[in-house]
C-alpha cells in the first residue's frame, strides 16, 4: 500500500501528511515509556491505527463546533482527526477525554509538539465532567455500544452524531444496545479491516 497516496485521498496537503508522520514518530518514542499500542501493531501502525482513524473524516460535516473523543488513549482517532481538521476546519474544537494520567501527559506532549491549538485534553472519566455539548462524538476500542450509548446520552444533544469504530462483534453489541436504547444507525464497512465497521449513530433516546 502506498501510504502517502492513500492518505492524500482525504484531500489534505502534504504538509498535513508530514504532521501525521511526525505524530507516528512521537507515538513510537512514547511507546517505549508507556504502553500505548502493542509492539506487534507498531509494524502496521499506519494501516491498523492511523488510516483506520482517518477514515472517519469522511463522515464529519464541514462546519461543526465541537468534537468529543471518549477514551482517547494513544490518540486514535482523535489526534488524527485533530490534525486533519486543523487544515479542513480550524475552528472545530476537539476535546479528548482520558482517565489515565500518564496517557494525558503523552497526549498533551503530542498536542504541544504538533501545535494543535484546536485540542483540549481532559484527565477524567467522561461521565464525571460537564463538557460543551458536542456535535460529533467518537470512540475506538473503549467500551461496548450499550455503555457508549449511556455516555452519549449524558453528554450529547439531540442533534449529536456518534462515530464508533467497532470490530467483528459489532452485531452482538448492536443487539445488546437495542435492549435499552432506540437510535438511528448506519453500519459502514471499515476500509482497512475486513471484519470491522464504523457505526454512525444518531437520534439516541432511552427506551421507556
Amino acid at each position: 500500500m502506498d501510504i502517502e497516496k492513500e492518505f492524500l485521498q482525504y484531500n489534505v496537503s502534504r504538509e498535513t501528511f508530514k504532521k501525521i508522520e511526525q505524530f507516528s514518530e512521537l507515538l513510537r518514542e512514547w511507546n517505549q515509556k508507556i504502553n500505548l499500542v502493542s509492539r506487534n501493531s507498531l509494524g502496521i501502525l499506519w494501516e491498523r491505527h492511523i488510516l483506520d482513524s482517518a477514515q472517519l473524516i469522511n463522515y464529519i460535516p464541514e462546519q461543526i463546533e465541537y468534537l468529543l473523543d471518549i477514551g482517547s488513549g494513544a490518540g486514535f482517532p482523535a489526534m488524527i482527526l485533530a490534525i486533519l481538521l486543523q487544515e479542513k476546519n480550524p475552528d472545530t474544537k476537539i476535546m479528548l477525554v482520558e482517565s489515565i494520567k500518564k496517557k494525558t501527559v503523552y497526549l498533551n506532549d503530542i498536542r504541544d509538539r504538533l501545535g494543535l491549538s484546536n485540542v483540549k485534553i481532559y484527565n477524567c472519566r467522561v461521565e464525571s465532567h460537564e463538557f460543551p455539548k458536542p456535535d460529533i462524538i467518537t470512540a475506538r476500542a473503549v467500551a461496548s455500544l450499550d455503555v457508549l450509548c449511556g455516555y452519549v446520552s449524558g453528554i450529547g444533544k439531540n442533534s449529536t452524531e456518534s462515530l464508533f469504530l467497532k470490530g467483528k462483534s459489532y452485531k452482538e453489541e448492536i443487539a445488546e444496545a437495542k435492549r435499552h436504547w432506540n437510535f438511528d444507525l448506519e453500519v459502514i464497512p471499515n476500509k482497512y479491516s475486513d471484519d470491522g465497521v464504523v457505526l454512525k449513530l444518531n437520534k439516541l433516546r432511552k427506551q421507556k
